[in-house]
């Protein structure tokens, strides 16, 4: 298919383009087998996919009970076990107890601070078909690449607002988004934040090592679920459809020299309790294997998009809580982001209990944060590109960072200086 007929802003789709979209959602023989690399995907020995996916694939939630849950919580250290009790039903009982747990893990390892960064999107051309991103290749959304002159003005407007953190994110095309093109993000980055993230297509460590060398510092990747059968349903098209390579993202960065990486299910589309197990197994593993690489990991809900809002598997914040709380206990050190697709008083909540890290003055959108910054609210239609997804916390830095103080905590602006 000529990838020329997928870039376009027109509301919506015809010909051939739509013709083999129905294609791949009826006949599954039409898609690639999502196991399947590519020929310049590159293949890593490592055996905490199999082990991960193993673990995952024995869960049965249900066969753990109270008396599972009290003795994890008893325990000092949690166990592979216990973590699996913790997410089970049988600890929603005990959500008060965990969150006391998670409290005292929080502050011994992390104290009263709360990291601040924001995203900017780079661009929104996408080459894969994930049913329920809004960026997918099918949807008719205006679509934005910034100029380095757009990234730079971008960055100042962000930067005069006191960020000092910044994560870049583009949707999934090599041919919109080059490496290259995202290197000259992060040197431009580095002028004006302290610490630089990428959130972007999985890479080769190669390729890492040359964006760490343009001034990234850490690498997140959501897995989005875990679970094979499900993935394969999910993303019928790109090189976002082969699981074992998105899998072994951060291991890759890592080798290529990535100060930290984060870790991610997006929860709603899989088994959220599987796919959280399976997450935390994946830092965990990691962690041990690569003692010097910083982790963290995020647990968002699905979220409805402008164009679709397909149909997931219902979290409720109470078992959004319980997730978290389950994380802080098995990982004590780990960070812990809470997005802004949760409502700001969950986000309040959560900061100091579980999580370490929030993002404030978040836009979605490509090419609107001088509208949305210096022009009051965006409402999603402002800016050249349209949004990713609809986020529920629109505060900015200030706002954030003064709820925070509020609570007695402290808003950190950056965790690195580099020397």
């Amino acid at each position: 298919m000529d990838e020329t007929l997928f870039f376009t802003d027109a509301p919506t789709l015809g010909g051939p383009a739509l013709e083999h979209k129905h294609r791949l959602e009826r006949d599954p023989s039409a898609r690639s087998d999502c196991m399947a690399y590519l020929p310049d995907m590159e293949r890593i020995d490592s055996p905490v996919r199999d082990q991960v996916l193993a673990q995952a694939a024995s869960y049965d939630c249900a066969r753990y009970t109270a008396a599972d849950v009290a003795a994890a919580l008893a325990r000092e250290r949690c166990t592979v076990e216990d973590l699996k009790a913790l997410l089970s039903p049988a600890a929603e009982p005990f959500l008060e107890q965990m969150a006391r747990r998670a409290r005292r893990e929080t502050q011994r390892h992390f104290g009263n601070t709360v990291y601040l960064f924001t995203p900017l999107y780079l661009a929104n051309y996408c080459e894969n078909y994930c049913v329920y991103c809004g960026f997918h290749r099918y949807n008719g959304i205006r679509r934005k690449k910034l100029t380095a002159a757009e990234m730079e003005r971008e960055m100042e407007v962000i930067a005069s607002s006191g960020m000092e953190e910044i994560l870049l994110l583009t949707g999934e095309s090599r041919s919109m988004s080059s490496v290259e093109y995202i290197g000259q993000a992060c040197a431009l980055a580095r002028r004006y934040f302290r610490n630089v993230g990428l959130e972007i297509y999985p890479a080769n460590t190669e390729e890492y090592r040359y964006l760490h060398e343009c001034g990234a510092d850490y690498v997140t990747v959501f897995q989005e679920t875990y679970d094979p059968a499900g993935y394969e349903k999910l993303h019928l098209q790109g090189r976002k459809r082969v699981f074992p390579y998105r899998f072994d993202a951060q291991e890759r960065a890592l080798r290529g020299g990535m100060r930290g990486v984060a870790f991610s299910a997006l929860l709603g589309l899989g088994d959220f309790r599987t796919d959280a197990l399976a997450t935390a197994l994946h830092v965990q593993m990691l962690q041990r294997k690569y003692p010097h690489g910083e982790m963290s990991l995020s647990c968002p809900r699905l979220r409805p998009t402008r164009h679709n809002a397909p149909a997931a598997q219902g979290v409720s914040e109470r078992e959004l809580l319980q997730v978290l709380c389950a994380y802080r206990i098995f990982l004590p050190y780990a960070g812990i982001t809470v997005s802004s697709r949760e409502r700001a008083a969950f986000r309040d909540g959560a900061a100091g209990l579980v999580a370490t890290k929030l993002s404030a003055g978040v836009s979605t959108g490509v090419g609107d944060h001088e509208e949305k910054y210096h022009a009051g609210s965006c409402d999603g239609a402002c800016g050249a590109g349209d949004e990713q997804f609809e986020i529920s916390d629109g505060r900015s830095l200030r706002e954030i960072y003064d709820a925070l103080t509020a609570k007695g905590l402290q808003p950190v602006l950056n965790d690195a200086l580099y020397v």
